[in-house]
């Protein structure tokens, strides 16, 4: 007879098997649907494009073997936490090497800087084995962290999660965001190789506005919705948790409406995004305060009554706020865009460009009308990208008026319409 934890390791295996292979076939069959402006950019991509299923086939297969392994079963709760934070440790060893090689290959004064370097990159080189060897542990111990966190707040049956939480550490593909200059709105999303040189995002971007007369945008990925889900490996561990919820959500929606039409419009994609950002952050914290304490954020300071108020203080000069400047970019460039002045929209977004440039935000390579197509619908804080959409502000509406993450996930997840949402408010 075999034993429950057989019993779990077997009924685990089959349901990510088919989870795997049903979002493959999604995925699949999403990139060839007939959607004019899909199909006229991916002429300048096929070349580069990410090759999701095989991806996905090949980390299905890797976590049936892991679990198979089952070598974190029986894992204290202490004991999982030392994993996790020893390959932490091993990533910020392995960048700290990484970077020590580039110093070597860069000094001039080094008259061979291969031979100076070979202690280096075969320490690098160890330390990349050690990761290989340790990855399939530490993801299983989080994705378990995870999972307990999720059925605990109800989102499982009988105490199992569905879909089972899986994620993967991969280099993620960077992602060509494309939007009509007339009007901030994203028209496709192609999914590219990594590792391509930035002279080739130029490149692209280039060819693809001067043929099809739009706004393109290369920009980085950080976590994928396939399942297993695409993480990217990081010293961040906060970052890591909150990710790896925030793609499980997507997983959850992803056979229900909201998932299902999350291409259908402008405002079904912001309620996914917002969606998934809101709980991946309020569950995530949740997981990081029982596994990681030390990495949670502080709870919020209660505010004073005007009794308690403290004394006042000379105003200090306002510090740059990055994300109220990009709310005010968003709010003008619609403004301009809506009066047909697009060469003027397009020539402020770049001047304010300059001016996060002069504040230090030098990762910011082009301010466009792709840009805040693919960041505005990440709208779970008040501000930024999405200017005065009122999408996003209508599901943290919704969220502060639910009583658990699980009422308003279900909530959300039956949606397929922004008049869904609105009416659900009006009910509260």
């Amino acid at each position: 007879m075999p034993s429950s934890i057989t019993r779990r390791r077997l009924g685990w295996g089959v349901a990510l098997l088919l989870w795997s292979l049903t979002l493959s076939l999604l995925l699949t069959y999403s990139s060839v649907r007939l959607q004019d402006p899909l199909e006229q950019v991916r002429r300048f991509t096929r070349a580069d494009e990410f090759d999701f299923l095989s991806w996905t086939l090949d980390a299905a297969a890797a976590k049936l073997s892991q679990g198979s392994l089952g070598s974190t079963d029986y894992l204290g709760s202490e004991q999982g936490r030392a994993l996790v934070l020893d390959y932490v440790e091993a990533i910020r060893r392995s960048e700290d090497l990484q970077a020590r090689l580039a110093e070597i290959f860069a000094d001039p004064s080094l008259p061979d800087p291969q031979a100076a370097g070979a202690p280096t990159a075969a320490e690098w080189r160890a330390t990349r084995a050690e990761l290989a060897r340790q990855q399939p542990a530490a993801e299983a111990v989080l994705q378990e962290q995870v999972a307990v966190t999720l059925s605990e707040l109800g989102l499982g049956a009988g105490g199992v999660v569905f879909p089972p939480v899986s994620f993967r550490f991969s280099r993620l593909p960077d992602a060509l965001i494309v939007s009509p200059r007339s009007v901030i709105r994203q028209d496709a999303n192609v999914q590219l190789e990594p590792g391509l040189a930035l002279a080739e995002h130029v490149s692209l971007e280039a060819r693809v506005e001067g043929a099809l007369d739009v706004s393109a945008l290369v920009v980085p990925g950080g976590g994928i919705g396939t399942y297993p889900t695409m993480v990217q490996e990081t010293t961040a561990l906060d970052w890591v948790v909150e990710t790896v919820v925030h793609e499980w959500v997507h997983n959850y929606l992803s056979l229900r409406p909201l998932g299902l039409n999350y291409e259908t419009t402008p405002e079904l994609r912001t309620m996914n995004e917002t969606t998934a950002s809101l709980l991946g952050t309020e569950i995530g914290q949740l997981v990081l305060r029982r596994y990681y304490p030390e990495l949670a954020r502080p709870p919020a300071a209660p505010q004073l009554q005007p009794a308690e108020a403290a004394p006042a203080r000379p105003a200090e000069p306002a510090a740059f706020d990055f994300r109220a400047e990009m709310h005010t970019t968003r709010v003008q460039a619609d403004a301009l865009l809506a009066e047909g002045r697009i060469e003027e929209a397009e020539a402020y977004m770049e001047a304010r460009r300059q001016i996060f440039f002069d504040q230090g935000y030098h990762w910011l390579r082009r301010l466009n009308q792709a840009y805040f197509a693919f960041y505005g619908a990440y709208a779970d804080e008040p501000g930024g990208a999405a200017g005065e959409d009122p999408v996003g502000e209508a599901v943290r509406a919704l969220r502060a008026a639910s009583d658990s993450p699980l009422s308003f996930l279900r909530r959300m997840a039956w949606m397929d319409a922004y008049t869904d949402l609105t009416r659900a408010l009006d009910e509260n």
